[in-house]
């Protein structure tokens, strides 16, 4: 049975009717760039690196398959990898994309409306503030600053600015007035309890920018301190829907700009976010109030393989971009930092109309290699022979972790000039990293698969064929002991029992079948059914590899005949077989 149906307590029907009501093309289209080839649909894959398109989408089965970097799946595989979601939530979006109402079990019911209370209760602590900041006589502090900042109505209104009033617990008796319970405000992050256990606001006196998830719900708030004591920035605690390594400010709005332009740029600030939206360059994030992390990046790539690094011009900027480097093998990601005017953050240079030099920067972003390795040599006094040492060998490090040999040498080349040590000494040095380092594989590395033999082609042909249905597939006779590899017969195994339920020649539903394709056996099946090639007669594939299955059982018999004496009651059975075999694969052969 599919997955989803262990998995997930919505109905089969419910499933089904997303299917037929999603093109999965049209979804790909909306994050990466796709054309048509045959019936297939090509695409340049997302989920990996990459300028060639590698990723085949069959739009009538709703199947895709990257034959760069292996992954595959459905409609809802899709919406997991590309929107970081697990398969629940791939259905109730995938659901409310379609305008599909989904039936649930009570125990579904409860959880989903658990996880909607919390948003709910969210929502309305956006539209309080908004509303606030609009008419509250005590918001006239935060309507200056944002006044100062450029920001009309329209700009609170696009990025659902508010204002969090300087009392202790106006938001929590509002919302208690709109019939929301202690417990979820406090869930919610809203409100907390205070030392006499009373429940109280968490935000006061500050500028609300409301933190939307990739699917667009408000999942919390940063908050901009206007005076007072207090940190500047104070965000959402981590909660059932807000968990800060997870969300970037900012990507619900700007990931289409994002896979479009084939870059993003990370800021430090909500307001360098918005600076760059309104300035035309809507494909600015932000961290939520944590420094950049794995996660973040991860998210990212899932959207483009170019991030340029956007941080202040000074040592906190630049230790950020440098814990960039640490977090993601060069060649992984095309990490690039942007280097800003010495004082002025994103945001100051579109307020004080100096936007062509934040564009002239990115445009003359620096590869965060480059950028790494000037900041070490920079660090050492050139000039002496054991500080020179040591900054080659420290630079060497940074290099070594590259993947790409070409590179390597070009960077030690440069290395080389600039401190005028011999180049064969540097490539040296960087040989020498490079076998201290632990061996690591990178996210998007696959194993490298062997060649393949004869019967193993044959026996992914047969897969291949099974999957359609023919009628003439359907008359012959297929065994278990056909398949002589263990994945393949795993496969059969999956798809065999499926297709015998179906009339012969009735179409499979194969995006129902093999579901988000997260096991071996279901990407293997996807990668087949997407090969765009003509199909082998299936008499001649299953005649192969009947000769392939008693090649291997007299292969067999023959080595454990050599164990045994010609005395042995044992020996003449095995013998008799052999010979039985023999003259069975001659007439096997001679059907070729």
């Amino acid at each position: 049975m599919p997955r989803y149906t262990r998995l997930v307590s919505y109905s089969r029907e419910d499933i089904e009717r997303i299917r037929e009501h999603t093109d999965l093309a049209e979804l790909a289209a909306e994050i990466t760039k796709v054309k048509r080839s045959g019936r297939s649909v090509m695409a340049v894959c997302p989920f990996h690196q990459e300028k060639t398109p590698s990723l085949s989408i069959d739009p009538g089965r709703g199947l895709y398959h990257c034959f760069g970097c292996g992954k595959s799946g459905d409609i809802f595989g899709w919406i997991q990898e590309s929107q970081s979601v697990d398969f629940r939530e791939a259905v109730e979006l995938l659901a409310r994309r379609a305008g599909i109402t989904l039936t649930q079990t009570p125990g579904e019911a409860k959880r989903r409306g658990r996880r909607e209370e919390l948003v709910r209760a969210t929502q309305a602590a956006v539209d309080f503030y908004r509303e606030r900041l609009k008419t509250g006589g005590d918001a006239g502090a935060a309507r200056g600053y944002l006044r100062g900042r450029g920001y009309a109505g329209e700009v609170v209104d696009r990025f659902s600015i508010g204002y969090s009033p300087d009392a202790w617990d106006e938001l929590t008796r509002h919302l208690k007035g709109r019939g929301f319970s202690d417990r979820t405000l406090a869930e919610a992050g809203l409100a907390s309890r205070s030392r006499v256990g009373r429940l109280i606001d968490r935000f006061r006196g500050r500028i609300m920018f409301p933190i939307f998830d990739l699917r667009g719900d408000p999942v919390g708030f940063g908050a901009r301190r206007l005076e007072g004591d207090g940190p500047k920035y104070l965000n959402t605690s981590e909660t059932p829907i807000y968990h800060k390594s997870n969300l970037l400010y900012g990507l619900n709005w700007a990931k289409g700009d994002i896979v479009r332009r084939g870059e993003s740029v990370v800021v430090e600030g909500y307001t360098d976010v918005i600076a760059l939206h309104l300035a035309g360059h809507p494909i600015a994030v932000a961290t939520c109030g944590t420094a950049l992390g794995e996660n973040h990046l991860d998210l990212l790539r899932r959207f483009s393989e170019r991030v340029l690094l956007a941080f202040d011009a000074d040592e906190a900027g630049a230790g950020a971009a440098l814990r960039g480097f640490d977090m993601a093998v060069p060649g992984d990601l095309d990490l690039r930092v942007v280097m800003l005017p010495e004082g002025r953050d994103p945001a100051d240079l579109v307020g004080e109309g100096d936007e062509h030099l934040l564009v002239a920067a990115m445009k003359d972003s620096t590869p965060l290699l480059q950028f790494s390795v000037d900041r070490e040599l920079a660090k050492h006094d050139l000039g002496e022979a054991e500080a020179r040492g040591r900054g080659i060998r420290a630079v060497a490090a940074m290099v070594a972790r590259h993947h790409d040999p070409l590179v390597r040498h070009e960077y030690a080349v440069s290395i080389s000039r600039r401190t005028g040590v011999e180049l064969r000494l540097v490539e040296e040095a960087v040989a020498s990293a490079g076998r201290k380092r632990q061996p690591e594989t990178t996210r998007s590395a696959r194993p490298r698969s062997h060649k393949l033999s004869g019967m193993e082609k044959a026996e992914r042909e047969l897969l291949r064929l099974i999957m359609t249905n023919r009628v003439e597939m359907r008359k012959q006779e297929i065994d278990e002991a056909l398949f002589g590899d263990d994945a393949h017969l795993a496969a059969f195994r999956l798809i065999w029992p499926e297709i015998q339920k179906l009339d012969p020649g009735a179409t499979p539903d194969l995006g129902r079948i093999l579901g988000a394709g997260e096991t071996d056996e279901e990407r293997l099946l996807a990668e087949l059914a997407l090969e765009d090639r003509p199909e082998s007669d299936p008499a001649d594939v299953i005649n192969r590899l009947e000769v392939g299955t008693v090649t291997r059982r007299i292969e067999q018999l023959q080595r454990e005949l050599e164990s045994l004496t010609g005395t042995d009651q044992e020996y003449s059975d095995k013998l008799e077989e052999l010979l039985a075999l023999q003259q069975q694969k001659q007439r096997l052969r001679s059907r070729e």
